[in-house]
């Protein structure tokens, strides 16, 4: 066996649970040396788990993790730092009120004495520069002021920074791309195969299984806390992923929902005038409206201002009716973390139910209920805590608290981050027949895929749209062409 395909880490017949529930039930598997491994399944497959234990947050009940052949045991988070574990959050572990700088110091305690900043400023900016070439992303920015896809890309270029702490042999990747635009996506993805090559081993674990397919070597597929399926990539293909994960066929069903409504004649719900020398801005009731472009160029800005517009004057945009938002950034934005999953499944929707001027709380426990159904939200009860759910499941409930109020705009910032591909298809039908009702969806994504499912798609570029699409307008290239569109005079 030569070096590049020796074992680097392995797990042997590895369950873990929490109370009643099992998490990982006889868990096997094996990450190759310079390989990249896609690691697929939906919320609650046990991907998280496995990878808590990997990186030693967890022990596992049973079973055996072996690295470079040797068993190790009681593995903590220090000791697989210093044999080279690495992990990106997907709900990222940067510290909000230090900077980029610091915040690489954190991982990397090496670097002290005089001047420690000015060095762990150039070398995460190094890094920066490795991963993402023009990020702009400056060492001593706080990083509560950088966007999501920022400080996604800072806590990516801090996990494969090196030091004199030890070499780097593995990097787990848990949906490292959720916030970042196509072309950022596409230069980690670049840099994780050049690492491989480098002898690095990656875990890429992602719901975009198009990215999966394209940059590992190797899959597992997760279902239910058990691995149901390994082999190299060649054996796969977006169907079978889903099949293996879902049990069942998803039609392609992108095309057929917006093609079935017709609403060029419709009156207008959403109007804004144009900024700058960009076009102005036209959604209709029952319409499915994408925004597309290089994250951080306004799309977020423009539904907090259409959002603020519907309760507020604001004297370029007009809104008629109820507004709603969806947030992605469901830590800072979305989840109340001290409240149960049906408090926060109603908590936009208090208004109407109330019982005189009290709250009936047999009418919002019905309302949670009927949409952690229709959410498939997994959960014992949903008077748990909401912290209690996987990244996916809160994002499900932002949905619920969304979709369960009366509102006829429905503002979805890029929604679907952590979200597995049975439950996308099954949001994407949920919105399609809410828009043949009548509402109205404005939609920022990162994913390209999901702009098949808007009628309608704006591209923005520096705070301003730079060009509208719509029926087969609607594709990569044209998206990825009109994002670069007139950059230099921009």
């Amino acid at each position: 066996m030569t070096a590049l395909t020796r074992p680097a880490l392995q797990l042997s017949a590895v369950s873990r649970s929490f109370g009643a529930v099992r998490a990982l039930s006889n868990v096997t598997l094996t990450i190759e040396a310079g390989k990249c491994l896609g690691l697929v399944g939906h919320n609650g497959a046990g991907k998280s788990t496995l990878m808590n234990i990997l990186v030693g947050a967890l022990r596992p009940d049973q079973g055996a993790l072996l690295f470079d052949g040797q068993p190790l045991d009681n593995v903590t988070v220090a000791s697989a730092q210093k044999l080279g574990v690495r992990c990106v959050f997907q709900e990222l572990s940067l510290c909000p009120n230090l900077t980029v700088a610091e915040n690489a110091r954190v991982l990397h305690p090496s670097i002290q004495g005089f001047g420690w900043r000015k060095r762990a400023g150039k070398m995460i900016e190094k890094m920066l520069d490795r991963i993402f070439p023009g990020h702009a992303i400056p060492p001593d920015a706080p990083v509560a002021d950088l966007s999501i896809g920022r400080r996604q890309m800072v806590e990516i270029a801090r996990a494969f920074t090196v030091t004199d702490g030890g070499p780097l042999r593995i990097v787990i990747l848990d949906e490292p791309t959720s916030s970042l635009d196509a072309t950022t996506a596409r230069q980690l993805l670049e840099f994780v195969r050049e690492e491989s090559k480098n002898g690095v081993s990656c875990i890429l674990i992602s719901h975009m299984l198009g990215e999966v397919l394209d940059c590992c070597d190797q899959i597992a597929v997760m279902k239910n806390g058990q691995i149901v399926a390994t082999g190299p990539v060649e054996d796969f293909n977006r169907q079978s992923l889903v099949d293996l994960m879902s049990g069942g066929e998803h039609p392609e069903r992108a095309r057929q929902a917006h093609a079935e409504r017709h609403a060029m004649e419709a009156p207008i719900v959403v109007q804004a005038e144009s900024a700058g020398r960009g076009l102005p801005f036209i959604a209709r009731r029952g319409e499915v409206i994408g925004l597309a472009g290089l994250a951080g160029h306004g799309q977020t800005q423009f539904l907090v201002d259409v959002f603020d517009s519907a309760l507020t004057h604001h004297p370029k945009i007009t809104v008629t009716g109820e507004v709603c938002f969806v947030a992605g950034d469901r830590q800072s934005d979305g989840v109340f973390p001290l409240w149960t999953i049906a408090d926060n499944i109603a908590v936009a929707s208090l208004t109407n139910l109330r019982n005189g001027a009290l709250l009936a709380r047999s009418r919002e426990h019905a309302l949670a209920q009927k949409w952690g159904k229709i959410m498939n939200i997994r959960a014992n009860s949903l008077e748990d805590q909401i912290l209690s759910l996987s990244g996916g499941n809160q994002q499900k409930a932002l949905f619920a608290r969304a979709l369960a109020t009366t509102s006829s705009v429905v503002l979805m910032d890029d929604p679907m981050r952590g979200v597995d591909i049975a439950t996308k298809l099954d949001v994407y039908d949920i919105i399609a027949r809410e828009a043949a009702d009548g509402r109205t969806f404005v939609w920022y994504t990162t994913e390209l895929e999901e702009l098949e499912y808007c009628d309608r798609v704006y591209v923005f570029q520096n705070g301003r749209i730079v060009s509208e699409m719509a029926g087969d307008e609607i594709n990569e290239a044209s998206v990825i062409g009109s994002s670069f569109k007139d950059s230099d005079a921009a």
